[in-house]
């Protein structure tokens, strides 16, 4: 099976799907319950042992590291809650990535905004 098969296509977007409504709702740690945690993408191999999450959080530099930790912890849980949602082969293991890409381009648009203001000004 090739990495962007149509199925592998399919399978990343269920898990992405399953994987936000479980961090969602079930998780109860209040280090990823006190900052809003987004799955941005989800990565599975072709043959469906490993599955890399990027999330992205919300909040200060402290409530990121604070929620990946929090993640981690359970990813047993999370794991088990995805295999009984998600009927595949193999459940992945799940491996959690910050993703800061939406935090830069606020910041990006930011800087933008001032330099456009500066401009309007003169």
């Amino acid at each position: 099976m090739r990495k962007n098969s149509i199925k592998n296509t399919r399978i990343n977007g269920e898990v992405q799907r399953e994987l936000s409504e479980i961090i969602r709702t079930e998780i109860k740690d209040p280090r990823v319950t006190g900052a809003m945690v987004s799955v941005v993408s989800v990565e599975v191999t072709p043959d469906l042992k490993y599955c890399k999450a990027y999330i992205s959080v919300l909040g200060g530099g402290d409530a990121a590291g604070d929620a990946i930790t929090g993640l981690k912890s359970a990813v047993g849980y999370i794991r088990r809650e995805l295999a009984r949602r998600v009927n595949l082969r193999n459940t992945p293991e799940i491996s959690f990535i910050l993703d800061q890409s939406i935090e830069y381009g606020v910041h990006m648009s930011r800087l933008i905004d001032e330099v456009t203001k500066d401009l309007k000004e003169d």
